[in-house]
């Protein structure tokens, strides 16, 4: 941010009018960053509380858009103070770049009943050094003219490097296309063709053109073979790429390592393969909790790094259904990604199980690399065996313990003689309407454990049976099998635990 310079007097000890005008300008320019300010930190504040996901993203798409305000309020002062010498250059995070596009466009194609779909390639710099709000201005135009020319379908917008060495943003629609005979015209007046109404003006696109030579960089105009137009943006990525930034911690060593990623964003999956191909690690994507979890079971991970917010299981119900199941990966390292910020949500995370957190979006490696290293030296902790961790608890004993004392001592075994047989029933039937499948069933038996296992204090077990119990509802049995596999294990673990208890009592007996 520039300083407020102080006038100089003239003559007569009196600021000149020019400076006074400035003096003024740079006053109002710092009211203006100032109430900016305030509407950003608001929306911030706001966005801390527990919205539905429509309602998220109109504080995103809110945020980016008081993003670029501050953005284009630093660039107009600095115009009119006369500080800017050359291109407004500065280092740019190409993944919080898109996110800030995807949270401000998805809602405006939302509006107009189209989809709307942002992707980045894995090989695409993380970083570059460019004229952002030049950049900016291209991309918003492009857009604009996409979601204005397209009646259904999907607005695209991808980010690739291509061979000739060159970044290339391409927006990509479902529309009429360009008019050919009109396209060599198209910079002077805009018009796609005989398209009823949408007759343009070309101003956007000629301010891309204008912005494009600003950044070095060249518009491309063209129809798709499938119908639709094509219009992009190439930028010439030598002299892009920022100086090399000293990292004081190195990166951690993956590249012996195999490591899940769940996410349900191909941006975020994009952004996260990237920096984990920089640590040397080889990645598999999972785009739900669900499909994470039968990857887990079927194949062979070192590291899970897991979004929080995820269709059909999130990633706070994956870790729990992990951890709870005993099996091979129960003991595997997470780490979680997450946008919300209120203590409660991280606690909740930490609580299911998780190693580590990081903040979305994600537009640096090094936060994502301190989360990992953090994750991996939970798992060396303990020197006899770095490699697992010890399943949680199977039942809450100061809770059954108590349930215990109340029956007393004579009724005490015929508790445990009753819960056994409860369980082992409910067991069958869950084998039986698991194999099937056979909904109704699952359902059913879902309830008796759900009772069951809140009466002794079977906390995890009651919580994979609600799961369970909702995924017959929804008819989702792919979800509904998978979780059954860690139902079925915390079965077999609290009948095995009340059966001890109940030797023990008939040890006292004799």
């Amino acid at each position: 941010m520039n300083e407020i310079v102080p006038p100089e007097d003239d003559a007569h000890g009196e600021p000149s009018d020019n400076k006074a005008q400035i003096a003024r300008i740079m006053l109002l320019g710092h009211d203006l960053r100032a109430a900016v300010s305030d509407i950003l930190g608001g929306l911030h504040l706001l966005a801390d509380e527990e919205l539905s996901p429509a309602m998220r993203m109109q504080f995103e798409r809110m945020r980016a858009a008081g993003e670029d305000m501050a953005r284009l309020i630093e660039e107009g002062f600095e115009i009119v103070t006369d500080q800017t010498v050359g291109p407004l250059r500065q280092t740019v995070q190409l993944a919080r770049l898109l996110y800030d596009l995807e949270m401000r466009w998805t809602g405006r194609a939302q509006e107009k009943g189209l989809g709307f779909h942002v992707a980045m390639a894995p090989d695409v710099p993380v970083l570059v050094r460019l004229d952002r709000i030049a950049l900016e201005r291209v991309l918003s135009n492009m857009l604009s003219n996409a979601l204005k020319y397209t009646d259904r379908g999907t607005v695209r917008l991808s980010l690739t490097v291509e061979a000739d060495a060159r970044l290339h943003f391409s927006v990509l629609d479902d529309g009429p296309g360009f008019d050919p005979k009109l396209r060599a015209r198209l910079f002077r007046q805009g018009s796609r063709g005989a398209v009823p109404g949408k007759a343009g003006n070309g101003l956007g696109l000629y301010i891309s053109r204008d912005m494009a030579r600003r950044l070095d960089g060249r518009i491309e105009l063209s129809n798709r073979p499938e119908g639709g137009a094509c219009v992009a943006l190439s930028l010439p990525l030598d002299g892009l790429r920022p100086p090399e930034i000293a990292i004081e911690t190195p990166l951690p060593d993956l590249s012996r390592m195999t490591v899940l990623v769940a996410e349900d964003s191909a941006l975020n999956q994009a952004v996260l393969g990237h920096m984990l191909s920089a640590m040397g690690a080889r990645c598999d994507s999972a785009a739900d909790g669900v499909e994470a979890l039968e990857m887990l079971d079927n194949g062979s991970y070192d590291l899970a790094v897991v979004d929080a917010e995820m269709p059909r299981l999130s990633g706070i119900d994956l870790i729990r259904t992990l951890r709870a199941s005993g099996g091979r990966h129960h003991a595997i390292p997470v780490v979680v990604c997450t946008a919300y910020v209120l203590r409660a949500h991280r606690e909740a995370i930490i609580a299911a199980g998780a190693d580590a957190i990081v903040s979305k979006p994600m537009t640096a490696i090094e936060p994502l690399a301190e989360a990992i290293r953090q994750a991996l030296e939970r798992h060396s902790a303990d020197p006899a065996d770095p490699a697992r961790r010890p399943c949680p608890p199977v039942v809450d004993e100061t809770v059954f313990e108590g349930l215990l004392g109340v029956a007393g001592p004579g009724a005490a075994q015929e508790l445990l003689h009753r819960l056994i047989a409860d369980l082992s029933r409910v067991e069958r039937g869950l084998v039986a309407g698991l194999s099937e499948p056979n909904l109704a069933i699952v359902r059913a038996d879902s309830h008796v454990l759900l009772s069951v296992a809140g009466a002794v204090g079977a906390v995890r077990l009651q919580e994979l049976a609600e799961e369970l119990c909702a995924c017959a509802r929804r008819e989702d049995i792919l979800a509904m099998q998978l979780i059954g596999r860690s139902v079925l294990t915390q079965i077999d673990r609290l009948i095995a635990f009340a059966g001890r208890r109940q030797r023990r009592f008939e040890a006292q007996d004799r």
